[in-house]
């Protein structure tokens, strides 16, 4: 299942790309045409992620929520800044990226030498350079995007009516046509959602939830969930989590998966944290102390920073040249004991534990953790 830092920088793509612009919304799958009709022809005005959800606002007042789950992910097309690691995913965002990212001599993204089409379904059109954004520039972007691309309301007519001529939906077959060489390209396999401009292109499969809610809605939906510190880092955020953890007897190894404590972490974050704070996930919360929960915290803010930045869960520290290199393109020199089991400790050398935690698999060091 994706985690909080791939949902952030998924926002961020549609804060770069989208936001500020009229955008066309379709659901080829045939399982949100409502909601889709609702926000189409219509400018996306912000897009942001708390935890593992995204959350896209519209100018009629509209919100999609989307939760992409296990098997959720969006595919970019067509012009769309992107970094190193969405290269090496092909264009995908969502499921996690085992291929890791790919560097080359020059430390940019080796696929940029590659001479991609202008609008090219996983290449993600001509820029390749590192399309990472500040959170000053995100709230620029926001403010200012699509300024020199937005579609005039002529413009986006003709491109809506396009797409209902050339995409029409197949009663027998339930998918639509597209002549090969249109943009945006013909949908391929079940896509729940579809979002384009003139110039950009994202589709959405296997999403856990694709809502449409208003903004009463949404704020319940965000109340539910636990503090996030790429949302929220205040000393504030840090204490509402402190306090929970410490005044429950659940596992250590369980709250931190639980949502409504913490959002954002899941099964890589959680193994990690735990060996980089050296607690068992099995101490009941209310036996951590007040340091090591406000430890804990620090060092999510810090790994979930570093997660959006890389797109990678980079838990290792100090990794320098070749090392960080090895790290970012393979999972194997990445982690401190995420898939490591039966292999010896990076610390102690005792093989690291693989158990099951409320259905979840669990890695640990019986050594280092305690």
């Amino acid at each position: 299942m994706p985690e909080g830092h791939s949902v952030h920088r998924i926002a961020r793509q549609f804060a770069a790309n989208f936001v500020g612009q009229r955008v066309a919304a379709i659901s080829p799958q045939g399982r949100f045409v409502d909601g889709a009709a609702r926000v189409s022809g219509h400018q996306m005005v912000d897009a942001f992620a708390v935890g593992k959800q995204m959350f896209l606002e519209f100018e009629t007042g509209d919100w999609i929520r989307v939760h992409l789950g296990i098997y959720g992910a969006w595919d970019f097309s067509g012009q769309i800044d992107m970094d190193a690691t969405i290269a090496s995913a092909n264009g995908r965002m969502g499921q996690t990226n085992m291929r890791g990212t790919v560097l080359d001599g020059a430390g940019e993204n080796s696929l940029s030498s590659i001479g991609a089409p202008r609008r090219a379904r996983v290449r993600m059109g001509e820029q390749t350079s590192d399309g990472r954004l500040s959170s000053a520039e995100h709230d620029r972007r926001l403010s200012s995007a699509g300024r020199d691309r937005r579609l005039s309301s002529a413009q986006l007519d003709r491109r809506l009516s396009s797409a209902e001529n050339d995409r029409r939906l197949s009663s027998a077959e339930g998918a639509y046509r597209s002549p090969a060489d249109s943009f945006p390209p013909e949908p391929v396999g079940a896509v729940r959602l579809r979002l384009f401009t003139d110039v950009v292109c994202a589709d959405l499969r296997g999403p856990t939830a694709c809502d449409l809610l208003d903004a009463t809605e949404v704020a319940a939906v965000i109340a539910r969930l636990g503090p996030d510190p790429a949302r929220d880092k205040s000393k504030a955020a840090e204490t509402r989590f402190v306090t929970t953890v410490t005044a429950k007897p659940t596992p250590i190894g369980q709250l931190l998966m639980d949502q409504s404590v913490v959002a954002g972490i899941g099964n890589v974050y959680r193994a990690e944290m735990l060996f980089r704070a050296g607690i068992t996930p099995y101490r009941p919360g209310k036996l951590v102390t007040t340091d090591e929960a406000r430890a804990l915290w620090r060092d999510w803010v810090k790994l979930l920073a570093i997660g959006i930045e890389t797109g990678q869960m980079m838990t290792r520290d100090g990794l320098r040249g070749q090392a960080l290199r090895d790290a970012l393109a393979r999972r194997d020199d990445r982690h401190w004991v995420y898939k490591r089991e039966g292999l010896p400790c990076r610390k102690c050398g005792t093989a690291i534990a693989l158990e099951v935690m409320a259905t979840r698999k669990l890695y640990w060091c019986p050594s280092c953790q305690v």
